[in-house]
């Protein structure tokens, strides 16, 4: 790379540090403060709730890379009209195609990064994320069993427990079941325990007594028991659903494919090339979005009232990508056979760069332009 290249790359790095850092806090932190109280309302601590907020950084990431990319681009540029350097890059020599080589240099990058978070990082956090979720999910003592209140998990269910000791027992545990009006059970026992399973956490009461009124005819039928077993998973939600969802699996895993996959995850093999081919295409839209930034900054010559038009333009043919990408997203997740969609995003803005490429640097046009500036004077 030549100095100029290497000046203009310094410059798009260090904005594009910039912009991801401020993009990737503001979501970050408006993601973190929803799930904040959700955490917190449940009974979870500190560490848990910046664990969570950890492992969803990947994935933000990955989301502001490119419009992080189109901002460096806008600013770079921008700042270097308004300090003439781009008049004298120009003077030397050097063209529209030129110049943007450190552009597309910087956009490879970019696309790298992506690449990275969306093959290996992002599939690792939620994978993490998922079985954080289930363990939190399940130590239902934190989320609603209580000591010393009357608890409702859900419509027509109480639960009181005396006393919580440091081993986890609970301690006089009375436990109403009424969702059924045909027939209301109460539970009442010396301790019980919280036993997890893989179908969802147990409490197993030991020496209690269930009284069911049985309706219509008030029968009372009283049940002592030495120990029961109460599932109390569908009081909390709690999903024993063992199936990964393919953005849960590493790449290189659903290379492999296999049967040991289809049945991890229940996609068809059209489902798993739709999500290979929609990580490959991801990445490419990093630095389109550079691309595009540059190509309509370049049309124009100077003016002392800025380049708010080019940076219109610029804005309109990023929506005009993103809407694309909305487009086809919607597309192949209807019929997974249209796969190839995914691509036409990023070749519709490498085109609509190319033609602005090509229209700045129009040599008739620039004559034309200049013969204006002169009559104008």
């Amino acid at each position: 790379m030549t100095q100029l290249d290497r000046y203009l790359l310094s410059k798009l790095m260090a904005l594009f540090g910039f912009f991801a850092l401020v993009l990737v806090s503001v979501y970050w932190v408006n993601r973190a403060v929803l799930m904040f109280d959700s955490l917190i309302s449940d009974g979870q601590t500190a560490v848990v709730v910046l664990e969570f907020t950890a492992l969803t950084l990947p994935y933000v990431i990955r989301i502001v890379l490119p419009v992080a990319a189109f901002a460096a681009t806008i600013y770079a540029v921008n700042r270097l009209d308004q300090d003439s350097e781009l008049v004298v890059m120009r003077a030397t020599g050097a063209s529209n195609w030129r110049l943007a080589r450190p552009v597309v240099v910087f956009g490879l990058i970019a696309s790298i990064m992506m690449a990275i978070l969306i093959n290996v990082l992002v599939p690792a956090a939620k994978q993490r994320l998922t079985e954080r979720r289930q363990e939190v999910a399940q130590n239902v003592t934190a989320q609603f069993l209580r000591e010393g209140s009357f608890q409702h998990p859900v419509k027509g269910v109480t639960i009181y427990i005396r006393k919580i000791s440091e081993l986890g027992e609970l301690e006089d545990l009375f436990l109403a079941d009424r969702r059924d009006p045909a027939r209301a059970t109460i539970y009442s026992a010396d301790k019980a325990l919280i036993v997890r399973s893989d179908s969802g956490p147990k409490l197993v009461m030991l020496n209690g007594m269930a009284q069911t009124l049985q309706q219509p005819g008030d029968r009372l039928a009283i049940t002592r028991f030495a120990n029961f077993t109460y599932d109390i998973g569908t009081l909390f939600n709690v999903s024993s659903n063992s199936k990964r969802s393919l953005d849960e699996i590493g790449t290189l895993t659903l290379l492999r494919g296999g049967a040991q996959l289809a049945a991890q995850s229940d996609a068809s093999p059209q489902q798993i090339r739709l999500e290979l081919n929609r990580r490959i295409s991801q990445p490419l839209l990093a630095p389109i979005a550079a691309l595009i930034g540059f190509a309509a900054l370049m049309i124009g010559t100077f003016s002392r009232f800025g380049m708010w038009r080019q940076i219109t333009l610029a804005i309109f043919g990023l929506i005009v990508v993103q809407a694309l990408q909305n487009g086809v997203e919607s597309a192949s997740s209807s019929d997974p056979g249209l796969w190839p969609l995914l691509y036409l995003p990023a070749l519709g803005g490498g085109l609509i760069a190319v033609a602005m490429l090509w229209w700045s640097g129009r040599p008739w046009r620039i004559r034309a332009t200049a013969t204006l500036q002169e009559g104008g004077s």
